[in-house]
């Protein structure tokens, strides 16, 4: 999970959660039935185009709006690896850890990269490299405690496994 590669899907500034999953599909609570229906309001093509390991690279103020659960999920649930933007929306990033969906802000690399980009991204070092133009930008890795809990899963998985380590009951 640290280090992947695999192809850019571009979005603008002010993505918010009613783009990145419509409010008419909050009753779904399944990651893979989110998915379906991820940013299909703005790239109706995204879900079926989107493959697991690649990026969202977006803008920014990436995830404003609403402090839904279900952006992330979506996101995630579509097999996007990491969102790579200029900014993100404060909830946004605090619901795309606790979700274990990886993030990184780096408007350098936002702004080298095109649609349909090459992008290997390494977590622990806080590198993107964009194999199309060969230039290789660098941003503040996430603090390991929050890698801890994004290689985990989310915060309830790496929760349950902390407490798990430290008791006799099991959660």
């Amino acid at each position: 999970m640290i280090n992947m590669t695999g192809t850019s899907r571009k979005f603008g500034d002010h993505v918010d959660t009613d783009v990145i999953i419509p409010a008419r599909y909050l009753n779904v609570s399944t990651a893979e039935e989110l998915a379906r229906h991820c940013m299909e309001d703005i790239a109706p093509e995204f879900a079926s185009a989107v493959k697991p390991g690649d990026f969202i690279v977006a803008g920014e103020n990436f995830g404003c709006g609403s402090s839904r659960e279900h952006a992330p999920l979506a996101i995630k649930g579509a097999g996007i690896a990491c969102v790579i933007a200029k900014s993100f929306a404060r909830i946004f990033y605090r619901n795309a850890i606790n979700t274990g969906l990886p993030i990184m802000e780096c408007p350098e690399a936002v702004q080298g990269t095109e649609q349909g980009d090459q992008l290997t991204v390494d977590l622990g070092s806080g590198t993107i490299s964009n194999s199309r133009t060969g230039h290789t930008y660098v941003t503040s890795p996430l603090p390991p405690f929050i890698m801890d809990i994004v290689a985990a899963g989310g915060l309830v998985r790496y929760t349950r496994r902390r407490l798990e380590a430290h008791s006799e009951v099991q959660v």
